[in-house]
C-alpha cells in the first residue's frame, strides 16, 4: 500500500491565498521529510468556496523545488481546458525540474461550471483527455519533429524545446471507474484512482478486471496503482481523533464540497453493502454516518490502520490518496496527523495489497473472447448489473448523466 499527500488547497475564512499557499508548501515539504510517496492536487477554477489551487504548474513547481524524494503531480491537470501541446510542455518541465519525479493525472472534468468561463468543450471532454494522453506519449517518445492527428486537434512537424527526463514518459493516472477507460489505462500503463463517494462494492468491480487487462498487456506481475480519496485524520486515541475532526469534517462535506445537498436514492439508508453514491452524499453530513461505514479514515494509528484495510480490501485500492488538511484544523493539529501516519500507520500497511498475485486465467463464465475479457481465478465478483446501476447512479449525481 501506497500512501499519498493529498490537497485540494481549500481556502479558509481570515486567511489569505498567500498564506494558504504558505501552509501548502509546508505540508507538502513535511509529506517528503516523513516519508509519503506521493504529493498530489487538483486543478479547480472559479471556486472560491472550495479550492484555491487554480494552477497545476504553480503547485508542480511548488513541489518539485522544495522537495528531494517525493513523487508528486497535479491529479489532475482537466485537460479539456487546454491545448493538449501546452500540457506536454508543463509536463515535460516540471519532470526536468524534480529530476524526473513527475506523477502525470489527467482529469476530464465533472460539472460544466468550471467549462464555461474558458469557453471549453464540455460534450467531448473525455474525448479530449484521451487525446491529450495519446499527444503526450507521442510527443515524449519522439526521437524527432513530430506530426499528431487526433480526432479534435492536428499538428504538423513539432519539435518539443525538450523532453522528460523519465523514459519513455512519466507514470499517467486518469481517476475513473469508466471500463473502457480501464481499457485504455491498461494498453498504456497508466494508473486510476477513486473516491470516498462511489460505494467500495462498485469500484471492486471494475478494478479487478483492470488489473486482470493491465497484466494481459504490462506482464503478469505487473501491479497498477489504483488510488482512494478520503479524508484523515489521527490522535493518540480514537475519541481525541473524533473530537478534533467530527466538525471539520462536517463543515468540509456540508460547506465546502456542498455534498449534502443530494437527495438520497430511497426512504430508507441502504445497508453498507448496497450504499448508492446518491446515499453517502446525501448523508456525508453526519460524522456517525460517515464513521459507521468506514467511508473517512478517523482515529489512533492502529484504528486508522485498520480501517484503510478494510476498506482497501473492499474496493480493490492500493494508493490511499489521504486528505490530511480540511475544514477548519490549524494549530499543528494537521501536521501532528501526518506524523502519526507516516510512523505508525505506513508501516502497519506497507506490505499489504488487496490485489492478489498474478493466477491462471479463465474466460469469464458463460463467455469467451479475447485475453482482456478475462478475469483472475477467484478475482471475486463480475461486474454485472448491480454494479453498472450503481457506478451509473454515482456519474448521474456528479452531473456526468443527465
Amino acid at each position: 500500500m501506497k500512501s499519498a499527500f493529498f490537497t485540494h488547497v481549500w481556502g479558509r475564512a481570515g486567511i489569505t491565498p498567500a498564506q494558504r499557499y504558505d501552509e501548502l508548501w509546508r505540508q507538502v515539504e513535511a509529506a517528503d521529510r516523513l516519508g509519503f510517496d506521493y504529493a498530489f492536487s487538483v486543478e479547480h477554477h472559479c471556486t472560491p468556496r472550495e479550492s484555491w489551487m487554480t494552477s497545476p504548474m504553480a503547485f508542480g513547481t511548488g513541489a518539485a523545488t522544495r522537495t528531494d524524494r517525493i513523487r508528486f503531480g497535479p491529479f489532475g491537470w482537466v485537460a479539456p481546458l487546454r491545448h493538449p501541446l501546452h500540457l506536454v510542455e508543463d509536463v515535460a518541465t516540471l519532470d526536468q525540474l524534480s529530476g524526473g519525479r513527475l506523477e502525470v493525472g489527467l482529469a476530464s472534468g465533472v460539472g460544466r461550471e468550471p467549462f464555461a468561463p474558458f469557453g471549453a468543450d464540455f460534450d467531448n471532454r473525455k474525448s479530449l483527455t484521451i487525446e491529450a494522453a495519446d499527444l503526450l506519449i507521442a510527443a515524449l517518445t519522439a526521437d524527432d519533429p513530430f506530426d499528431f492527428d487526433g480526432p479534435h486537434h492536428r499538428l504538423r512537424d513539432v519539435d518539443l524545446s525538450f523532453g522528460a527526463v523519465q523514459k519513455p514518459y512519466p507514470p499517467m493516472w486518469i481517476p475513473t471507474t469508466d471500463r473502457k477507460m480501464l481499457r485504455y489505462l491498461s494498453r498504456i500503463g497508466g494508473h486510476t484512482g477513486s473516491t470516498m463517494i462511489v460505494p467500495r462494492a462498485a469500484m471492486a468491480a471494475p478494478y479487478r478486471h483492470f488489473v486482470s487487462w493491465y497484466r494481459t498487456q504490462q506482464g503478469t506481475t505487473a501491479e497498477p496503482r489504483i488510488g482512494y480519496w478520503s479524508l484523515v485524520h489521527i490522535a493518540p486515541t480514537d475519541a481525541e481523533a473524533e473530537v478534533r475532526a467530527a466538525e471539520h469534517v462536517t463543515h468540509c462535506m456540508s460547506e465546502t464540497l456542498s455534498y449534502t445537498k443530494v437527495r438520497r436514492s430511497g426512504d430508507q439508508v441502504a445497508p453498507a453493502s448496497e450504499l448508492s453514491t446518491p446515499d453517502i452524499l446525501a448523508n456525508s453530513g453526519d460524522f456517525r454516518f460517515l464513521m459507521d461505514h468506514n467511508l473517512i479514515f478517523v482515529g489512533s494509528s492502529a484504528t486508522v490502520a485498520d480501517r484503510i484495510t478494510a476498506a482497501a480490501q473492499e474496493g480493490h485500492f492500493n494508493v490511499l490518496l489521504g486528505e490530511f488538511a480540511f475544514g477548519d484544523l490549524a494549530g499543528g493539529r494537521e501536521r501532528e496527523s501526518m506524523e502519526l501516519y507516516a510512523a505508525e500507520v505506513m508501516p502497519r500497511i506497507a506490505d499489504f495489497t488487496p490485489i492478489p498475485p498474478a493466477e491462471p486465467v479463465q474466460p469469464l463464465a458463460g463467455t469467451s473472447g479475447p485475453a482482456a475479457d478475462r478475469v483472475p481465478v477467484g478475482a471475486g465478483a463480475v461486474y454485472g448489473g448491480d454494479e453498472e446501476r450503481q457506478v451509473a447512479a454515482r456519474l448521474e449525481a456528479l452531473g456526468y448523466l443527465e
